[in-house]
């Protein structure tokens, strides 16, 4: 008896059945995404993504799907975004990598039963914290980062639970892409792909899943109170306002460059970029002239002849950044509007508190200036506006990152650079006021998981239990409030309870 061929690679299934980017995207109806979450809540039940095995084998196929469709995010990222190749491969398609690969790396100790300090009571018993999966959640992504603010909260999800996402409905070629690929390289009952608009999201977070994750500011409370009728637990990294401080003592030129990329970079759609420079009044004409120069060599004379600048999603972003930058400030450089080719890239000085671009959070490329007479000013400015994701401070002075670092608060605070703090598996990433919870690394699989408190008791040691029991009588209560002041002295803390 003959064998049949085998079976073709994902990589070629995938090529003999794609079609030409561009077509419209499929969408998924309510009915299919209740049978998409009916089927994930079997396979959980089942306890199919229970075995450490199967979780990587699931994360290793991420990292297969990433290396061989590497040429494909990139062309659907250049459509959606225009985004060059080394901001898709770097920015999107390591960083997505670099997660799973470090929860291959870990996913072993994660599962593992934790172990906590006993009393004396519990001495001969078992006290652990077991990390239990929650069940099936729901990944909502965003635009901006499409492929990342996907994929890296789905590696954690992978790690403990049934996912279904839905990638951003406005970069459609990587959704329609991720919508394709991820049934040929994942299990096809644990997880899957769903393609619906913002306007149907909270119908279909309604579902009940176990958990939602969702990134996106405009829609933040509009998802947390769909979550909240069926008190479902929910991850909301939102965006806002991130300040960066310029101090007189700082390496301008140094500064200038890792400002500019990271406000500038994917044509300063990201909920990390800086939003606006807090700058001493006695470095601010070497910063805008350092900025000016910086820029031309980013991006040449033109910007729009670069291949290293991307565009603006779509025209709705595009239109309320240009009526925000008209009503702001007094444009220094660039300033120039093309709305067919969605590019916009300036930098504003003379911009007041109170002038529109302070007071919406901008998805574009554009960096306003302000200035303040010392730190003191800066630290009371932040402090004013609502708690921000991320803070930044560029200083050569110890002592003025300390205190921008202890005396303001956000979600996370980086100093001499920005947005790597938020790009490391090993560190959290969420906001104080701007949403709730956190992910990355660890920090993501904990988030996708329930920290069960386990005492597994056996029946000794009743010579010591037996004085809670009824009926109650002062010599009992005596002996315990005896035991527990002699182990607060010697310990800090009652042991007998």
């Amino acid at each position: 008896i003959m064998s049949g061929p085998p079976s073709p690679s994902p990589t070629r299934w995938f090529k003999a059945l794609r079609t030409r980017l561009g077509e419209p995207c499929l969408r998924t109806y309510s009915l299919e995404c209740v049978d998409l979450l009916r089927r994930a809540r079997i396979a959980f039940q089942a306890g199919r993504t229970l075995k450490e095995g199967f979780r990587l084998a699931q994360l290793e196929a991420v990292v297969r799907m990433l290396e061989e469709h590497e040429c494909d995010f990139v062309d659907a990222l250049g459509r959606d975004l225009h985004k060059p190749r080394f901001e898709t491969v770097v920015f999107e398609l390591i960083m997505v990598k670099n997660e799973a690969l470090h929860a291959i790396s870990n996913l072993k100790k994660w599962m593992e039963p934790q172990s906590v300090e006993k009393n004396l009571s519990t001495s001969l018993d078992e006290c652990l914290v077991i990390s239990e999966p929650l069940g099936v959640v729901f990944i909502m992504g965003t635009w901006c980062s499409p492929v990342q603010m996907c994929l890296v909260p789905l590696v954690g999800a992978i790690a403990a639970d049934c996912a279904l996402i839905s990638p951003s409905e406005y970069t459609v070629h990587t959704a329609e892409l991720l919508h394709r690929l991820i049934p040929f390289y994942l299990d096809n009952e644990c997880f899957h792909v769903i393609l619906a608009g913002i306007s149907d999201l909270s119908e279909t977070v309604e579902l009940k899943f176990d958990h939602v994750f969702f990134t996106n500011r405009e829609d933040g409370s509009r998802i947390a109170v769909a979550a909240a009728r069926t008190l479902t637990p929910v991850t909301l990294i939102l965006g806002g306002k991130n300040p960066c401080y310029v101090d007189q003592h700082c390496d301008i030129t140094t500064t200038v460059q890792r400002i500019a990329w990271a406000r500038f970079h994917n044509a300063g759609q990201s909920i990390m970029a800086p939003s606006y420079i807090l700058c001493h009044t006695d470095v601010k004409a070497r910063l805008v002239q350092a900025l000016k120069c910086c820029l031309m060599q980013f991006y040449g004379p033109d910007p729009r002849e670069s291949r290293s600048f991307g565009r603006m999603v779509n025209l709705e972003i595009f239109n309320r950044t240009r009526e925000l930058l008209w009503r702001s400030g007094k444009v220094v450089a660039g300033g120039q509007v093309t709305e067919g080719e969605k590019y916009i890239p300036t930098v504003l000085v003379e911009v007041a508190e109170s002038d529109p671009i302070m007071q919406q959070e901008v998805f574009g490329p554009v960096l306003p200036i302000l200035t303040v007479n010392d730190v003191d000013e800066a630290i009371a400015f932040i402090n004013k506006q609502e708690k921000p994701l991320c803070v930044y401070a560029y200083s050569t002075n110890n002592k003025v990152i300390s205190r921008l670092m202890s005396e303001t608060s956000s979600g996370s605070f980086c100093s001499n650079d920005c947005i790597f703090q938020s790009l490391m598996v090993a560190l959290p990433f969420g906001g104080v006021a701007c949403g709730m919870g956190s992910f990355h690394g660890r920090y993501s699989f904990d988030t996708f998981s329930h920290r069960k408190a386990c005492l597994l008791r056996g029946t000794r040691f009743e010579c010591v239990t037996y004085l809670r029991y009824p009926p109650y009588e002062d010599r009992n209560l005596s002996l315990m409030t005896w035991a527990c002041t002699l182990s607060q002295k010697s310990q800090g803390w009652c042991q007998i309870m």
